[in-house]
């Protein structure tokens, strides 16, 4: 099997790309198309680089020529290229359109054109807006609040109108917030770490109530990889961590991980549309693919605290200016 993995080299595509190679049952070749932006860091697949099995294509995947070009000979694209940052979506929502809706357009269209087998479409929990009370189950009506979650519902049924059109056998995962080492400094989880680490405050966004379900990223990756080996056509599966917290509960985890006392927190304005709850019922992926997380939050989070603590060689080329 040859693979397409679209945004390699970001956070968590990176972490797929180093479990597909190190697998017993690794794909035959895999290509990651990456237009290595700010979050996208060569570093993170540095490792793969003497690999005959691996190729690095730097290129946007809204480009039609170069989807065009790749596409033909890989039996799988797994597509996790997104603009993902719900903050800079809500500062100017252009480029988070373009690159989600319209870029997943464009690969979905080459994936039909060069006769590819399976597309698989990583999204998020975030498409079905708040949820006070129960979880989502993957019927539950699209509800998304942000230009970020509102691109990727968007990106969702463009790749399901794919398969009912064309035919193309597309599954759709949609994960709960996922951590671990590697993440963005924009990110909650390494942006607290980092700060806290340098002695500084953490920006707790409003009263720090709302909730979210915590997904490892080996986790996420094993899930995705379910889902290419042995999902159904037009399927969506949802995967989730096992661990609802609040801002506030895992902030006060952040602290205690990083010898830090409560008054490191600055409580700052609520973000704008700021969705209460998110919660996914994943029975079908645990009933269907057998997905379970292996991680337990405790020690998931120990480890990523301790990484970002071992390598802060990392964050000068990962962070941005103040994060």
């Amino acid at each position: 099997m040859k693979v397409l993995v679209t945004g390699g080299a970001g956070f968590v595509g990176s972490h797929f790309v180093r479990a597909l190679l190190s697998g017993p049952d690794a794909p035959d070749a895999v290509t990651v198309l990456d237009a290595l932006t700010y979050a996208g860091n060569p570093a993170n697949l540095r490792e793969h680089a003497g690999d005959p099995r691996f190729r690095l294509v730097r290129g946007d995947v809204r480009d039609a020529a170069l989807a065009a070009a790749l596409l033909p000979g890989h039996d799988a694209v797994v597509h996790f290229a997104a603009e993902s940052h719900v903050d800079r979506s809500i500062a100017g929502g252009a480029d988070c359109t373009a690159t989600n809706v319209l870029g997943t357009q464009t690969l979905l269209e080459a994936a039909v054109r060069a006769g590819t087998r399976t597309f698989v479409q990583v999204s998020t929990d975030e498409v079905y807006g708040s949820i006070p009370s129960g979880s989502w189950t993957e019927d539950a009506p699209l509800d998304p609040s942000s230009p970020y979650s509102a691109s990727k519902a968007g990106a969702d049924l463009l790749a399901l109108a794919y398969h009912r059109t064309h035919g193309l056998d597309v599954r759709i995962t949609r994960a709960s917030n996922t951590y671990g080492p590697r993440q963005h400094p924009e990110k909650l989880v390494p942006r607290f770490v980092r700060r806290l680490l340098a002695g500084r405050t953490v920006p707790l966004y409003g009263d720090g109530r709302n909730v979210r379900d915590w997904l490892h990223v080996e986790d996420h990756c094993r899930a995705v990889r379910l889902v290419l080996d042995g999902g159904r056509p037009g399927r969506v599966y949802h995967v989730g961590g096992g661990t609802e917290l609040s801002n506030l509960e895992l902030t006060g985890m952040l602290l205690e991980a990083c010898g830090a006392g409560p008054d490191r927190v600055e409580h700052v304005a609520d973000r704008k549309g700021h969705d209460a709850r998110y919660s996914l019922d994943w029975t079908r992926i645990r009933t269907e693919l057998g997905y379970r997380p292996r991680r337990p939050f405790a020690e998931g989070l120990a480890g990523t605290v301790a990484w970002y603590r071992a390598h802060p060689d990392w964050w000068d080329t990962a962070a941005p200016a103040g994060g």
